[in-house]
């Protein structure tokens, strides 16, 4: 988990490195890639590369590549610490919509953990007078897409592997993106290139870790680590972007780290009594 944070602090370092080329272009390049190595793996596995349960396929590639979308919008255009920490209330959004897709039900303290993440939200756009009404309501856009994202790789659990549920986000990235473009291309230069083998390349390695630890029998121990991802978000924006955050906007941003891990926290004790 700690190698899949690393990658994906390293992914959004290159995105905002890159915010003149338009993040449907980035999204593009970084499916190409993935569409290649997963299209390899599987044909190694000997796999069907359209998986069983294609509805929940289809339903977690296009909420997949509509939550990127926006979160690379999101980057490009906010502080990263801000942009990254936005997008941790994801989870949140997964438990809520697991109350309507899986059937799950809520803890009443889980509904002050989700207060505490709206709350940190307010935080950081009350007193960050540069972050706008308009991205931010991207950036919480971005998170319960992806919260329905997650429910949709949790209901491919049972019928389809890990590297199936990968392929259909950029399955359906890739022609969508490729048209967008057609309508709206900046030509990449020099290292540009560079930079976007890295995006595309780092969040295949990003993913297939993640998927390893969160496969592992020491999942509730590893969970935790990705948040680290908050404090790389802070460092790499100060010393990279010189980005300068109020400790206000510091408060609010573990303020939603917090309400995130307390509500993985409900779910651990709930299957230990289960």
């Amino acid at each position: 988990m700690l190698i899949s944070t690393t990658m994906f602090a390293l992914v959004n370092t290159f995105v905002k490195f890159l915010n003149h080329i338009p993040a449907h272009e980035l999204i593009f390049f970084r499916s190409i890639i993935s569409l290649t190595l997963c299209i390899i793996t599987i044909k190694k596995m000997g796999l069907s590369i359209w998986g069983n349960n294609r509805k929940w396929l289809v339903i977690r590639g296009f909420a997949g590549v509509t939550a990127l979308t926006l979160f690379f919008i999101t980057l490009q255009n906010i502080s990263l610490a801000n942009a990254v920490s936005i997008q941790y209330l994801s989870p949140l959004f997964t438990a809520i919509l697991a109350i309507f897709l899986l059937k799950e039900k809520v803890k009443p303290a889980q509904w002050v953990y989700f207060a505490m993440a709206i709350l940190g939200v307010v935080i950081i756009k009350g007193f960050d007078k540069n972050l706008s009404w308009f991205y931010l309501g991207l950036g919480v856009l971005s998170s319960i897409f992806a919260g329905l994202a997650y429910n949709a790789v949790r209901k491919c659990k049972d019928t389809d592997k890990p590297v199936q549920v990968v392929l259909y986000f950029p399955l359906i990235a890739t022609p969508i993106m490729a048209v967008w473009c057609l309508f709206d291309w900046v030509q990449p230069h020099g290292w540009d290139w560079l930079f976007l083998l890295i995006i595309g390349a780092g969040t295949q390695v990003a993913q297939i870790y993640m998927t390893k630890a969160l496969h592992s029998d020491e999942t509730s121990k590893v969970t935790p680590v990705k948040y680290i991802g908050a404090i790389y978000a802070i460092l790499i924006g100060y010393f990279v972007f010189d980005e300068r955050l109020l400790l206000l906007n510091i408060v609010g941003i573990f303020i939603i780290v917090a309400a995130v891990l307390l509500n993985s926290g409900v779910h651990k004790i709930r299957r230990r009594v289960n």
